[in-house]
């Protein structure tokens, strides 16, 4: 298990599947003893690949900036040199971008795990008060 923002997730072996102590009723009534599950760890997974990305791009900047500084020494006063100096400055703007997306998306995706234990914190603790037949509950 780890910890997420405070709360307690899940992981391996069981790749991240929380349980509910609540029992499914089956088509007739019966309860069929299945618990309610979820997964946190799919959230965490593209959590962590945001974050991988993140981290990826990062030096995309400065491999972009030497590969022009060669390109620029070599081709003198070509009137290309300008149009090529925009459209690495679009793409500077776009790997930032991109890094802030998934900067921002990793933290949101996180907080879902997070929104997700306490929804199920607090559903458990709704079952935890209903008595029931034959369940150690006062009938």
């Amino acid at each position: 298990m780890s910890a997420v923002g405070g709360v307690t997730v899940v992981g391996q072996p069981n790749d991240g599947w929380e349980r509910l102590g609540a029992t499914t009723t089956g088509p007739a009534g019966a309860a069929g003893g299945e618990d309610l599950r979820h997964s946190g760890g799919p959230w965490l997974r593209a959590a962590d690949g945001a974050d991988r990305l993140v981290t990826h791009l990062g030096p995309v900047r400065s491999e972009l900036e030497a590969a022009h500084r060669g390109l620029i020494a070599g081709a003198g006063a070509l009137a290309a040199l300008a149009e090529l100096g925009a459209v690495r400055a679009s793409w500077e703007r776009r790997i930032e971008d991109a890094r802030g997306e998934c900067g921002s998306l990793a933290g949101k995706l996180r907080a879902v795990v997070r929104g997700q234990a306490q929804v199920n914190e607090a559903v458990k603790s709704g079952f935890d008060g209903v008595r029931t037949p034959g369940g150690g509950g006062a009938w």
